[in-house]
């Protein structure tokens, strides 16, 4: 293929952040949009210059001039959306969270395996050039061993019963929505904790408005998270090693840099270059692993996304956090 054709199922503000980063891949292209009305597909064809519009997800799904497509529905639609396009003959780029609980994660990626389908969660942070850097780097010892993770990301909105956030029914809530970026973070650096202890406040609506984990390891490492919709923090990470520790900074989450505190060595500002929104990092890999003929990506494997599901769905039942759906 000379370009990956790609497709956007879905037409609100996370599948316009993913259109313009699609700008900055050389080889890609937006052929095609698909949404529950013709009105919203052609208003969002026209804005980003995609050349054909689809009125259903159904008809994007089997568009045989689409190779792949991103799922930038709400979180309570991304089973359902995500097998209609395998199944439908397309490879799939699935929003984060994957899929509301773990069960869902299951059924979404043994439908990859059954039509041989290409399937990757968009934790698009695993695929930034920082983070790329960080994980080098602690691969190579540059802080010694991880002692302690502290992460959050926090927001403040306004309450809102008919927002999506403040949904059940969506899947709303900090956890899924923002949550899933310092747990995912805790993982990939420490794996799976051997205890965690949590505490979280439920609105009105009845959805985790704030909240707190701290996971415990055997080895005496912690991590420490914090998400919240209902107040702003100050956005940076940090790793601390046994010789050393990595300040990420401001929207540690994207496209960002970072500071390296080594023992006996002077503190380096590190800024790996970057190009783009951001968006197109997890679009290049997905092209990439399409390319190589694989049905997972090893940078946000099945495996590590199932395990964030599960922490996730471990969580919410300490809290007694349940969907509608579920």
């Amino acid at each position: 293929m000379e370009k990956i054709r790609w497709g956007i199922l879905g037409t609100g503000r996370i599948a316009g952040d993913f259109a313009r980063g699609l700008t900055a891949v050389d080889d890609a292209e937006l052929v095609a949009v698909g949404s529950r009305t013709a009105e919203s597909a052609n208003t969002f064809a026209d804005k980003f210059s995609v050349p054909t519009r689809h009125a259903s997800y159904e008809a994007l799904a089997t568009d045989p001039n689409v190779d792949i497509v991103y799922v930038a529905t709400p979180h309570s639609l991304h089973k359902e959306n995500t097998i209609l396009c395998l199944e439908g003959g397309r490879a799939v780029l699935c929003e984060k969270p994957f899929a509301i609980n773990t069960g869902e994660a299951e059924e979404m990626i043994a439908a990859s395996r059954r039509t041989g389908r290409f399937l990757m969660e968009a934790m698009w942070t695993h695929c930034l050039p920082h983070m790329q850097e960080i994980a080098r780097l602690i691969a190579d010892g540059a802080i010694g061993d991880i002692q302690v993770i502290q992460a959050d990301f926090c927001f403040r909105s306004k309450v809102n019963p008919a927002s999506r956030l403040y949904r059940p029914e969506l899947g709303g809530g900090a956890l899924l929505d923002v949550g899933v970026y310092p747990v995912a973070l805790a993982y990939r650096f420490l794996g799976q904790p051997d205890a965690v202890r949590t505490w979280a406040h439920l609105g009105v609506t009845g959805v985790d408005e704030n909240a707190g984990m701290i996971f415990g390891y055997n080895s005496g490492a912690l991590a420490m998270m914090t998400t919240s919709v209902r107040a702003n923090t100050h956005h940076t990470a940090r790793i601390s090693g046994s010789a050393g520790e990595i300040i990420i900074h401001d929207h540690w989450w994207g496209p960002s840099s970072f500071t390296l505190r080594r023992d006996g060595h002077d503190a380096q500002e590190i800024h790996p270059e970057s190009v783009g929104n951001g968006w197109n990092y997890e679009a290049i890999e997905a092209g990439r692993c399409l390319r190589a003929g694989l049905t997972e990506s090893p940078v946000v494997p099945h495996a590590d996304t199932l395990a964030v599901m599960r922490l996730l769905d471990g969580l919410r039942a300490e809290w007694g956090l349940r969907y509608p759906m579920e």
